[in-house]
């Protein structure tokens, strides 16, 4: 076998955002939009990468500089997860990597972390490495760690085990649910957040409130422990319910917007269960349960809010083998 193609799963933060930084769980799912990666056996030693998606076309460099000098930020991700499995495993072959996904970069669903397992899968698969999902999950950590400093891993845990996780930080536990369907609806902003600037400020008003802030952290765990009993039990207005609670904790944090609160009161008022957003805040997506007959409406009402609905589902399969 001289080429793979693997996909991994983009994700939606459920409950405990910011909070799961600091050794709190949350939970997450994954989504059925995915990441591709083709990974191709090469005659010379040489790491090539095409990935259009984030504008890197005709990239290569030597095997043995992988992690050196200038690298364009949409290459960070594949290189340095590359440069990770070479020094647990010597890499004797050149490889291509081709990625593509089916969602922008732009929406918040962990793109980087997805194109950063796929990799890794696919690496593994290729040259016989027997990667376990821990394995996999562990070096993909170590690479969003190597570059952005900070993260919890639950995009990279999402995007390896699929479904709905109960996920507490670096992946100390992780917990597949057994909930069969969950009817999201996601509304973009149009706004791009970053995650590392958004979890600096977080940490700089902890530094100034250090009790206020546990106590909003701890307050968070409380509603993500509630919250996994109320998805498993599909009670989907508890859920939401909880999701309100959950997006008043994430104002308190400074990490909202006014185009967030738009958005999310426009869902409450079409009659929506709760809405909140999804992921670090200061755009990206929000996310909203209502009433079957309500579905609509509120669809709706994110549009006349100058959103965009974003058609995915949840509770998605994890990384696999395509072809």
């Amino acid at each position: 076998m001289n080429t793979i193609t693997v996909s991994a799963p983009g994700n939606l933060m459920l409950f405990g955002e910011h909070a799961v930084v600091y050794s709190r769980p949350c939970l997450v799912t994954a989504v059925d939009q995915r990441m591709k990666a083709t990974v191709e056996v090469l005659d010379t030693e040489e790491f090539q990468l095409e990935a259009p998606d984030v504008k890197v076309t005709g990239y290569k460099k030597s095997i043995k500089a992988l992690g050196q000098g200038d690298i364009p930020k949409g290459a960070k991700f594949v290189e340095i997860a590359l440069k990770n499995i070479a020094e647990k495993r010597q890499l004797v072959t050149g490889l291509k990597i081709t990625t593509n996904s089916e969602f922008s970069s732009q929406f918040g669903f962990g793109s980087s972390s997805a194109s950063t397992v796929c990799t890794i899968k696919a690496v593994s698969e290729l040259l016989g490495l027997n990667l376990s999902q821990k394995d996999i999950f562990d070096l993909a950590y170590k690479t969003v760690l190597d570059i952005q400093g900070k993260g919890s891993g639950f995009d990279v845990a999402a995007a390896v085990y699929g479904g709905i996780l109960h996920f507490i930080t670096g992946g100390a536990f992780i917990e597949p649910l057994g909930v069969t369907a969950l009817p999201l609806i996601v509304g973009y902003t149009g706004v791009k957040a970053d995650t590392v600037t958004l979890i600096n400020q977080v940490k700089s008003t902890s530094e100034t409130y250090p009790e206020i802030i546990e106590k909003i952290y701890n307050t968070i765990e409380d509603i993500v422990l509630i919250a996994k009993d109320a998805l498993l039990a599909q009670d989907w207005q508890r859920v939401g319910e909880l999701m309100n609670m959950n997006q008043g904790f994430l104002s308190a944090l400074g990490v909202s917007t006014k185009k967030l609160e738009e958005m999310i009161y426009a869902v409450r008022d079409a009659g929506g269960y709760g809405a909140k957003l999804s992921g670090a805040g200061g755009g990206d997506c929000i996310i909203a349960l209502s009433p079957d007959d309500k579905r609509k409406a509120v669809a709706d009402a994110i549009t006349q809010a100058d959103g965009e609905v974003i058609q995915t589902m949840a509770n998605a399969e994890g990384v696999r083998i395509e072809s």
